[in-house]
């Protein structure tokens, strides 16, 4: 038996190369006008190809290369991508150049992914969450040619990935380790990189792209954005479930309303006595929305996924908060960071599209295949923690009273949501959309995002449904339905019944909760638009144009 397959297929790729484009090699960088000529000799019919498309960074110069190559030379290439977020993205379907996709988000694509899955151009081989996609690199879809993107390079292909690395360190080793081929656009070539962050001897080609890669401000939200419910909101999270588990170590997700929780940390917070005493440890971007806790005193970690456009001065003058390597710049490390965000936090508070009887929720609707990103990782109660906190001892015993279990605590997951969405459409349905996806793809399970048995709260303008207190299936579908409000799944609930849970405390309003309405305005947030947030951090944060309006 032939025990060097790979390895023979991988000498024979770069043999043909070198006989293709040998005069155009300097060591191991190609001139940028030939990357075409690079993917159609280094490429194979049928390939598992990892193109770096993260949250933020994108190695987009080496996509828009792969969505223009011949199909009739290169075809049949099974995708593998965390985020589907430019058109060159799902141009590889289109054009016939791919066949098979494995991802784990595709909001900006999302309605373009259910497309051309309906029209059978793109078979999704499963939706996955980031850790998940990545553990399957490493088992049983490593890539044979990965695509990604670095800040830099030296003549010996050592690599500088900056305060982005984000996916790079799983995508590059789970490919060099199974005999792959490891492809680099970089920003420039230098003679000494910053830091090496990933060896040469893992690399085989860089080329120089013409532009810097594309890079996302994904996390970056406007504080004139925030509305008044959402401070509202953000006043119950802070009262009913940050001061009531005492949570120090979390992860938030992205959108208004948790940012607008961070802002009310120096205010509202404060106002309780609870610096010291919640928000000391984060799993997450460098939000320009958590500045002011951070000056406050509040945030004293933070590791991140990735980084965030215009807070590189801010990042390198508080190196006690965040990952800062001897180079004075940050290190992200999206896998490691899922990993954190999983079994190291207490809580997770995120939003979502759908929510059903039950607590499932999903991001994967009727018309858009969204996909889920981390939230399904930091959003599950990690069954294989050993490690106690009060958080989580706390969020367990409540949800075992009156079982004979052996002790043990649990992970406090919160889906946050406003009953109605944009157009009006209900956040809660009686049937997740997930169902008749599942139909048209053809899928053996419903996309779901959050599982409903590791919801432990739910939280709307309506008032918080403590789910860890439910005792029976029956309860649990009152208390979602008990904050739905005038959706109809709210409108469908048994008054007697939700007023019960109420008096038990798994229901509990604003006034329950000793949240005075009258303070939920505009005027409690910490900053209330970018310039504020610029003030808050002595000028080093630097907003994208696009958040400047002064």
């Amino acid at each position: 038996m032939n025990w060097n397959t790979l390895r023979d297929n991988r000498e024979a790729r770069l043999q043909r190369t070198r006989a293709a484009l040998g005069n155009q090699l300097d060591g191991k960088t190609l001139p940028s006008a030939r990357i075409a000529d690079l993917l159609h000799t280094v490429l194979e019919c049928g390939d598992r190809v990892c193109l770096e498309g993260n949250n933020q960074k994108q190695a987009d110069f080496l996509g828009h290369a792969l969505a223009n190559l011949n199909p009739e030379r290169i075809n049949n290439l099974h995708m593998l991508q965390s985020v589907l977020a430019l058109p060159e993205h799902l141009d590889v379907f289109e054009r016939g150049v791919a066949s098979k996709l494995d991802f784990s988000f595709s909001g900006p694509q999302a309605v373009r992914v259910a497309r051309l899955a309906s029209a059978g151009k793109l078979n999704i081989g499963a939706i996955h969450t980031y850790l998940e996609l990545f553990s399957r690199y490493f088992i049983d879809l490593p890539p044979r040619v990965c695509l990604v993107a670095a800040e830099a390079a030296d003549r010996h292909g050592n690599l500088y990935t900056g305060p982005n690395t984000e996916d790079t360190p799983a995508i590059v080793e789970a490919t060099a380790f199974k005999q792959g081929i490891v492809i680099v656009q970089v920003n420039r070539i230098v003679d000494t990189v910053p830091r090496v962050d990933i060896p040469g001897d893992w690399v085989d080609f860089v080329v120089q792209s013409p532009r810097p890669y594309y890079i996302e401000p994904l996390f970056t939200r406007d504080p004139a954005q925030i509305s008044e419910i959402q401070v509202l909101m953000a006043m119950m999270a802070i009262k009913g479930i940050y001061a009531e588990y005492g949570v120090q170590r979390l992860n938030h997700g992205i959108g208004f309303d948790t940012a607008a929780i961070e802002l009310l940390l120096p205010t509202y917070a404060e106002s309780l006595g609870l610096r010291g005493k919640i928000g000391k440890h984060w799993a997450l971007n460098p939000h320009p929305a958590l500045i002011p806790a951070i000056e406050a005193g509040f945030v004293q970690s933070v590791h991140s996924f990735g980084s965030e456009l215009g807070m590189e001065d801010y990042i390198h003058a508080r190196p006690d908060v965040f990952a800062i390597g001897p180079d004075g710049t940050m290190r992200s490390n999206r896998a490691m960071c899922q990993a954190a965000g999983h079994y190291a936090c207490d809580m997770f508070i995120g939003s979502t599209l759908q929510i059903d009887l039950q607590g499932n929720s999903s991001t994967a609707t009727a018309d858009r295949i969204s996909g889920f990103g981390g939230a399904s990782n930091m959003g599950a109660d990690a069954r294989g923690r050993r490690h106690a906190s009060p958080a989580w001892l706390k969020a367990g015993q409540q949800a075992r009273v009156g079982r004979n279990t052996i002790p043990r605590g649990q992970k406090l997951v919160v889906q946050m949501v406003e009953t109605f969405r944009e157009h009006m459409q209900p956040a809660f349905v009686e049937k997740l959309d997930a169902w008749e996806l599942m139909e048209q793809a053809k899928m053996a399970i419903p996309p779901v995002m959050i599982y409903g048995d590791d919801v432990s709260h739910i939280l709307t303008e309506e008032g918080i449904a403590n789910l860890l207190m439910c005792r029976t299936d029956e309860e649990r579908e009152q208390a979602i339905r008990g904050v739905a409000g005038y959706t109809p799944v709210g409108l469908a609930r048994d008054k007697r019944m939700v007023e019960n849970l109420r008096d038990r405390g798994i229901i509990q309003r604003a006034e329950d909760l000793g949240v005075d309405k009258r303070l939920a305005t505009r005027d409690l947030l910490a900053a209330r638009n970018m310039k504020d947030l610029v003030r808050a951090s002595g000028g080093l944060y630097q907003p994208p144009k696009r958040f400047r309006n002064w």
